[in-house]
């Protein structure tokens, strides 16, 4: 079962009863009666182990467009920097096409990779989005009519990347796309029909950031929780109803007359509110700045599931109970906290970006979830020595 599925009861916080009895020597710890795993990774040895034979042997052929295509600035990774809340995208493209994985022998791929941009189509006045079913559609007709690799399985051993919503609705006059291609996207609700979360990847989202946070480990964290964003979904009117003149919990509508990072340096919880899409940044700022993320998102699956345990470096709180949100966290130990805390500054560096990549990052890490959804089964059909032609 997904984490989120289970209404944020994962943590055990939703009892009245909340007596945590924690030995921070051990690999967990008893909240209600029940033994929380206190691990980062669901299995570290199958991970560490797997992760070896997937920098090993894990190939990926993407299909070549030259410099001079038309749509160059759309298929070809892009030659700067990225940011913004939406560079996740173009961060793993660009790493990707960089990296050791990449095979221009099709016959050795495990999968193959489709390498058109939502977001650069989104912004391409030729295209736009309005254009944008109509491009995948076409790309799609081209790849099949000119290579034998898409035709043979449907399209299952396929996959492309996208961290803007729109990167969902972009496929819907591609429908073996939809449904038999591997989705790395950043919106990656189980709720919606187009994403399937055992088929598909979640993508984090990520404002890049460089090196560490000022005064990370000294930091004063007074506030009990913290919030801010535009109210864009029902979800954060709930909030904004339950806790907008509270002195404890500090959910800030608007702009900030404070710098953003101090309030996350200064804040023990910080929270990662659905609106628009269950996704936002807020979960890798949380992590970057060392606040402790409270994921109030029904539905999101979560970036790296199926590697790490969530449960020990973040907490669940299901929508309806945003009511009860300063009974939950008040419910959590001093002991707990710290737990939690020393956690999130072990998980963050998965959720980072570099360039290059290193060890771990968010890049490995999306690979290792499309090297877990590789095929096991090879489909064999002869193969031209010019994939070109």
């Amino acid at each position: 079962m997904r984490m989120t599925e289970m209404g944020g009861k994962v943590n055990g916080l939703y009892g009245l009863n909340l007596a945590p009895l924690m030995d921070l020597e051990n690999a967990g710890f008893y909240c209600s009666g029940i033994y929380v795993n206190n691990e980062r990774f669901h299995d570290k040895d199958i991970f560490l182990e797997d992760y070896k034979q997937m920098n090993r042997s894990f190939k990926i052929y993407v299909y070549p467009h030259r410099r001079n295509d038309p749509f160059a600035n759309v298929l070809l990774p892009v030659d700067f920097e990225p940011g913004g809340n939406y560079a996740s995208e173009s961060y793993f493209k660009k790493a990707l096409m960089e990296s050791h994985f990449i095979t221009k022998d099709p016959a050795k791929a495990d999968l193959f990779f489709l390498p058109f941009s939502i977001t650069r189509l989104r912004h391409d006045p030729r295209v736009g989005v309005g254009g944008i079913q109509d491009f995948i559609r076409d790309y799609i007709l081209n790849i099949s009519r000119k290579y034998p690799f898409w035709n043979r399985t449907g399209g299952a051993d396929h996959f492309y990347a996208a961290c803007h919503s729109i990167g969902r609705s972009a496929m819907e006059k591609s429908e073996e796309v939809k449904f038999n291609a591997i989705q790395v996207v950043c919106s990656s609700s189980y709720f919606l029909s187009g994403y399937i979360a055992h088929k598909d990847v979640s993508l984090p989202q990520i404002w890049p950031r460089q090196g560490d946070p000022p005064n990370l480990a000294s930091s004063k964290r007074k506030k009990l929780a913290f919030f801010a964003g535009s109210i864009n979904s029902p979800v954060r009117e709930r909030l904004l109803h339950s806790w907008r003149n509270d002195s404890e919990i500090f959910a800030h509508f608007g702009r900030l007359t404070t710098p953003y990072a101090d309030e996350l340096l200064g804040s023990k919880f910080c929270l990662h509110v659905k609106g628009f899409e269950v996704n936002t940044a807020r979960i890798a700022d949380s992590l970057y700045y060392g606040c402790v993320p409270v994921i109030i998102a029904n539905h999101y699956d979560l970036p790296f599931a199926d590697i790490l345990n969530w449960k020990c470096f973040s907490v669940v709180v299901a929508t309806l109970d945003i009511p009860l949100l300063k009974k939950i966290l008040k419910g959590i130990s001093s002991d707990q906290y710290l737990m939690f805390q020393k956690k999130v500054l072990e998980v963050r560096k998965h959720f980072r970006w570099h360039c290059p990549p290193v060890d771990y990052d968010a890049f490995y890490m999306v690979m290792y979830e499309l090297w877990l959804r590789r095929t096991s089964v090879r489909v064999s059909l002869p193969v031209s020595k010019n994939p070109n032609h």
